[in-house]
């Protein structure tokens, strides 16, 4: 059997019918077309080889950190007295319903029973038909000197049975009936009943008139002249000018810095805590004086907030801020004097970050963040118990991505004084 010989490739299939000159054109032509491009691509990557080993090394350069410029200020030390404050309204210290314990008709009512009305204590306010009432006394006293006759009378008669019984010699003592000692208690009876008619009389009366029981102003009235009233109704109301009470809500850390406490009274001979009240009244500014001689014996269960009343002496008068007074509804805000803390570290308020955290300037232009213990902050100052020392360099600008060690700049050191501190609920 002859061997199958292996089959020729295609392109010598192609080829196979042409010379040998045009078949040695043809192949090489094939040859440079695939040779060609590996050539071309081989060659563009040896360029970028040489051209990177040629391209000079950038100069390595050390970074330099830049200082943050800040704005600093001194932590000083001093006493303090604290200052917390509140708001509250003003409400009257005595405020009644003006109500008649008798019925009747309206017959007078005094100019100075309206809305706003001024008027002194014994001030003659408001009177019920009296006529009917004073029938009555007049009934009443008749009634008492018929009584009184009866009495006279059995006595009388109690004197001449004695003289009787003696005259007629009869032995021992006489009986009292004989005497008319019943008849004589019977009558007083009736003569103690009469006059306690007449004392109530004269009492329903008297209540037909009401009288102001203080120095006062009319808040509201609900009658006119000319209707019929029953004892009970509402004839008005009125409250007292002598004092005025300001109710200040106060929480936990407002009592501790004031110095009081639950159901806290002001000690005999004491006038209390000083609290100044001020407010907008007409667009102006008023300022009055007062203490705090009370707060209350339980929290509000709503709000847990304790309130502390300030009394305000004579209000319309000498209490008053030049002719202003201290009226019932008004809205004041409230500074009290609190405790005095010695030797406190005071910072500027823009010094404090957050609750308690304050960025110190080192003396080798570094940050160094501090933790601190803060006793009462306002909008100006920060009062601290512990965390710093007097002297300290603290920063009051403001800083982004803050760092233990960073550099800072220091630009300019405020000078501050130390002054009351106030908490601001």
């Amino acid at each position: 059997m002859r061997p199958t010989s292996a089959p020729e490739p295609a392109w010598e299939q192609d080829i196979a019918p042409l010379n040998k000159r045009e078949r040695g054109k043809l192949v090489l032509t094939r040859i440079v077309s695939i040779a060609l491009p590996v050539l071309m691509i081989g060659g563009a990557i040896a360029g970028f080889m040489v051209m990177g080993a040629m391209k000079p090394q950038p100069e390595e350069k050390e970074e330099v950190v830049k200082a943050i410029p800040v704005l600093t200020a001194m932590a000083t030390q001093d006493n303090v007295t604290l200052k917390v404050r509140v708001q509250g309204e003003v409400q009257p210290h005595t405020q009644i319903n003006l109500v008649p314990q008798v019925g009747g008709k309206i017959s007078y009512m005094s100019p100075k029973f309206i809305e706003g009305g001024k008027f002194r204590k014994g001030d003659l306010l408001v009177r019920v038909e009296p006529a009917e009432y004073e029938l009555r006394v007049v009934q009443a006293r008749a009634n008492v000197a018929q009584a009184e006759t009866v009495v006279m009378r059995e006595r009388s008669e109690g004197e001449i049975a004695r003289q009787d019984w003696e005259e007629l010699g009869r032995a021992g003592e006489p009986t009292p009936l004989t005497l008319r000692q019943p008849q004589l208690a019977e009558a007083r009876a009736q003569l103690a009943s009469a006059e306690a008619q007449l004392a109530e009389a004269e009492l329903q009366l008297s209540r037909a008139s009401l009288y102001a029981p203080f120095n006062g102003r009319v808040t509201m009235r609900h009658i006119d002249a000319g209707e019929f009233v029953t004892a009970g109704t509402r004839l008005g109301e009125i409250y007292a000018t002598d004092i005025m009470d300001v109710r200040l809500p106060m929480t936990n850390a407002d009592l501790r810095q004031a110095g009081l406490t639950l159901g806290y009274e002001a000690p005999s001979g004491s006038a209390g805590i000083p609290v100044k009240l001020s407010a907008d009244v007409a667009g102006r500014m008023s300022e009055w004086q007062g203490r705090i001689v009370r707060t209350d014996s339980r929290f509000d269960a709503e709000t847990r907030v304790l309130f502390a009343y300030a009394e305000v002496i004579d209000p319309f008068g000498k209490g008053s801020d030049d002719g202003v007074p201290l009226a019932p509804g008004i809205f004041v805000n409230a500074d009290i004097e609190g405790q005095t803390l010695e030797n406190i570290i005071s910072i500027p308020r823009a010094a404090l970050r957050g609750a308690d955290t304050v960025y110190v300037a080192n003396a080798d232009e570094t940050l160094t963040v501090k933790t601190v213990s803060v006793v009462s902050s306002d909008r100006n100052t920060a009062i601290l118990s512990e965390g710093l020392n007097s002297g300290t360099s603290v920063i009051t600008s403001p800083i982004r991505g803050v760092a233990d060690g960073m550099k800072v700049a220091v630009v300019e050191t405020l000078d501050i004084e130390a002054d009351d501190a106030e908490v601001t609920p």
